[in-house]
């Protein structure tokens, strides 16, 4: 369950930054902006998953590259989409 919010969170961040993108007509680049923000929240929670929670990296290296790459992916789509409208 912890995955699945986290990885909504990730694209309700990608949408504001959609969001604040277009709305200073820099759409694909806040698209583009996103991906190295959520790398850094992706490894804070990484971090907490290994000091904190007591998993090993090799337990959560999986999941984390599932929760980096799905907003990332949605970011990379974005950008790509808003370049070409």
């Amino acid at each position: 369950m912890h995955t699945a919010m986290v990885i909504g969170g990730g694209l309700l961040l990608l949408a504001i930054f959609i969001v604040v993108g277009w709305l200073v007509g820099k759409g694909a680049m806040a698209a583009n902006a996103f991906i190295p923000v959520w790398l850094a929240a992706t490894l804070v929670n990484l971090y907490v998953g290994v000091a904190k929670a007591g998993y090993t990296v090799a337990q959560e290296l999986p999941i984390q590259l599932v929760v980096f790459g799905v907003p990332a992916v949605a970011a990379w789509f974005a950008g790509r989409k808003l370049a070409h409208s």
